[in-house]
């Protein structure tokens, strides 16, 4: 199964949305020993996604990423906390 990357957040250098509050992104996730175990909701351009099932969950150094599924829309996004920055990242995914 092929993936298309639709939308990638943050923008850099993209100013005037990050001033509007437009790119905020903001995720509930659950955090035992560590934090970022797995997101359980997020918010993104003032809509609340609940996560429905995540997919796939994968550690890089310095970085924990989820592929997850949204209970509303059914759709598919890749989550990425990055611990260096303490900074979560969002790309929306398209199936081709």
């Amino acid at each position: 199964m092929d993936f298309a990357l639709f939308y990638i957040f943050p923008f850099e250098g993209d100013e005037d949305r990050k001033r509007m509050g437009l790119n905020k992104l903001k995720v509930n996730c659950y955090s035992g020993h560590t934090y970022a175990e797995r997101p359980k909701s997020f918010q993104w351009q003032g809509i609340k996604y609940e996560v429905e099932e995540i997919e796939r969950a994968w550690q890089e150094p310095g970085e924990r990423h989820f592929q997850v599924r949204t209970r509303d829309n059914k759709l598919l996004f890749r989550l990425c906390y990055n611990e260096l920055e303490k900074q979560w990242s969002l790309i929306e995914l398209v199936r081709s």
